[in-house]
């Protein structure tokens, strides 16, 4: 009986760090970063995305090489979080003309995997999108 006992607590306190480890690789909180491909063959544009989750609410912005190369940075919009499931929007004004990429992806550890959509020449459009969490600490941290 008392090794019965002994084997059912061990399995018990695996059982928790494994909840706990799973919950821990499902918080988008931090800084992500992907490489999309530059426009007519160009060096890739690398997007950095700040993230900070808050029960459901999930906030943060994007920032992204514009035109001419210069980093835009815009705060996301409709931000959820849903266990490992988020989502966030991206609106962007130019010329008095405004354009909404959706962004929506699962939380896996250090990386972040979805789709993007977007809406190009009236017809809606999607692009796999892949992030991984950035593990050094920013300049001002220190």
């Amino acid at each position: 009986m008392t090794t019965f006992l002994k084997l059912a607590a061990c399995a018990l306190l695996v059982a928790g760090t494994a909840v706990r480890a799973d919950d821990a690789k499902a918080d988008p909180t931090g800084t992500w970063t992907w490489a999309t491909p530059g426009r007519n063959g160009g060096p890739d544009r690398t997007n950095t995305l700040s993230l900070k989750a808050d029960a459901s609410k999930l906030t943060g912005t994007l920032s992204a090489p514009g035109r001419g190369g210069q980093s835009v940075e815009t705060a996301i919009a409709d931000g959820t979080v849903d266990g490992d499931a988020i989502s966030f929007a991206i609106v962007r004004e130019r010329n008095g003309t405004s354009r909404t990429n959706k962004f929506s992806g699962k939380v896996a550890g250090d990386k972040i995997t979805g789709k993007m959509e977007f809406t190009r020449n009236g017809d809606t459009q999607s692009r796999d999108w892949t992030a991984t969490r950035s593990t050094s600490a920013p300049a001002d941290a220190k």
